[in-house]
Order: structure tokens, then sequence, then C-alpha cells
């Protein structure tokens, strides 16, 4: 049996800070690396700016869809701070022709860590229930233990599937691939990244509901860390006694297919449900948001060094 060890995840045990003071210390000096990766001084008034450059937005009621943009189309088309669809890029890379059979083949050995249990409810909770497993048996598992909410691979570094993805270097700096699958059913509930995301659907399809960032004053949103709140506001089943505000909400659908990919801007609350068996990548650029135009880029960036 190959030795797995040394590829394994963290341990599920990772110390944390034990008290409110440490907490808060810990959470500052996560934001000041936030800020200096993206360049700017303050990851609150990007925040604030992105908001406000949204406020100019038109009321969307479907997504644009685009094929095959070059590196200077997609960034124009990016600057306009709306979500579109890529057609003609994604469906040539050699994942997409991969099976369920070749996945546990060639890749079964690899270390996950599924998200179990009720992960909707504790979405971007530090406590999270969480269980470690090699892909193999994740796929065994959802195969042979149906349940109304699936187990889950989400956000995963799987470093050998990287070699089977092309993307294009539409921005000047990305984070890693992070990889999900899972069954129909799966999902990662409403909420916001405050980079910009690019999406890719590898098999299956997924539906994705978006909102505008200044809409989160609609959808009572709780903030996880400097760039990333999430809201307990579910467009798929909405309950407007319990969240009255969200009836002001301007949610917008759409199904990303296999072999397409989304761009969601920074600072876009969106949900996503995998309608069938699927398999996505996406990667967060880590720089100013495209929506925002030079002179505000420079702004929020003209304190960031001494």
């Amino acid at each position: 049996m190959q030795d797995i060890s040394r590829h394994a995840p963290p341990p599920l045990a990772a110390s944390r800070p034990d008290t409110p003071e440490a907490l808060a210390v810990a959470m500052r000096a996560r934001t000041e690396r936030d800020a200096q990766v993206r360049g700017v001084a303050s990851i609150a008034a990007m925040r604030d700016a992105i908001r406000a450059a949204a406020r100019a937005l038109p009321t969307i009621t479907d997504i644009a869809r685009i094929e095959r943009p070059d590196a200077a189309a997609f960034r124009a088309r990016a600057a306009l701070g709306l979500p579109f669809l890529i057609t003609g890029i994604a469906r040539r890379w050699p994942l997409c022709d991969l099976t369920r059979a070749d996945l546990r083949k060639q890749f079964g050995h690899l270390p996950v860590r599924a998200r179990v249990g009720d992960y909707v409810d504790t979405a971007f909770a530090p406590d999270r229930a969480m269980q470690d497993m090699t892909l193999a048996a994740y796929l065994e598992l959802v195969d042979n233990t149906p349940s109304r909410l699936p187990p889950y691979l989400g956000n995963l570094e799987l470093r050998a599937l990287n070699r089977l993805c092309h993307w294009p270097t539409w921005f000047d700096k990305m984070g890693p691939p992070r990889f999900w699958l899972g069954p129909a059913g799966t999902v990662t509930p409403l909420h916001c990244d405050y980079d910009d995301n690019l999406f890719a659907q590898l098999w299956g399809s997924k539906r994705i509901f978006l909102a505008p960032p200044h809409h989160d004053a609609y959808l009572y949103p709780k903030e996880a860390n400097a760039i990333l709140s999430g809201s307990p506001f579910d467009p798929e089943a909405p309950d407007f006694e319990r969240y009255p505000l969200a009836r002001q909400a301007s949610l917008v659908a759409c199904t990303v297919a296999a072999g397409e990919m989304l761009y969601v801007p920074a600072g876009w609350y969106h949900q996503v449900l995998a309608l069938t068996f699927s398999l996505s990548s996406n990667r967060w650029a880590r720089a100013m948001p495209a929506a925002l135009d030079a002179a505000t880029a420079r702004q929020l960036g003209s304190t960031s060094r001494p």
C-alpha cells in the first residue's frame, strides 16, 4: 500500500486561539496578510470600494455568455463588474474527459477531506464537521450512502489533478486551483469572496445563484474573515418570513454545464448546487478586483507602503 502520510491534509485538531484576545490577534494578523497580498492598505476599504462600484451596475436578469475570449477581451469584460459565462476553453482540458472510474483508478490513493453531516448550517464555522479519507473511500461512501445532503469534497488542493487543467493567464496573480467533487445535492451556501473568482465546471452541471455586492444589506451576512462572508438565506428555498429583507435582493440564477466557466467578480454573493454528479475547479485572483477603476485602485494602494 502506498504511504500517503506525507501528502495528508493537516490534522483536524489543528490548534486555534483559545481566548477572545488571542483570536482577535490572529484575525488581525490574517487581515494584514490578506491586504499585503492584494496590494491594498485596508481590506475594509477595498470591500467598501467594491460595494460602491456595484451600486452603479445595471440590474441583470440573466448571465451573459462569451466564446473563447483572449486576455484583452476577458479583462475588458471583467472590468464591467458583472458575472459572465465563458465557453470553448475548459472543455479542452484533459480532466474533462476522465470518468469516475478513471478518477478512482488513477487518483484513488489521494488523501482528501470530506465535508460531512450538516455542513450547510456550519459552512463558515471553524469547527465544521470534516472527515479524512482517500479519494477512493470517498467515492465508495457517496455511492453506498445516499442522503439528503451528501458528503462533499470542497475547496481542496489536489495537485495531482492540476496538470490536467490548462488555466488561461487572464490575471497577473492567482491562487492555486481548488477542486470540488460530489453527487447531486452537494451545496456551497450563499456567500461572497472579496476576490475575483474563475470557476470551471468539468463534469456535470451546477446551478449558481448570484447577487451583487451592495445587496449584502438584504442578505444578513456574517463575516467569517476579512475576505469571506456567509449568508443564512437560501435562494433555493427562500424563507422570507425569517429573512424579509431578502425580497429586495436582486438574485439571478444560471446553470453552468460541463466544459463551461463562470467569472464571479469580487464581492458577488453566490450559492452553488450540484444538479448531477459534479467535478469543478476554481481559482481566486490575488490582486486588486478587476471592477475597480484605476483611480480607486491607486487610492486603495497608495498608503499600503511606508
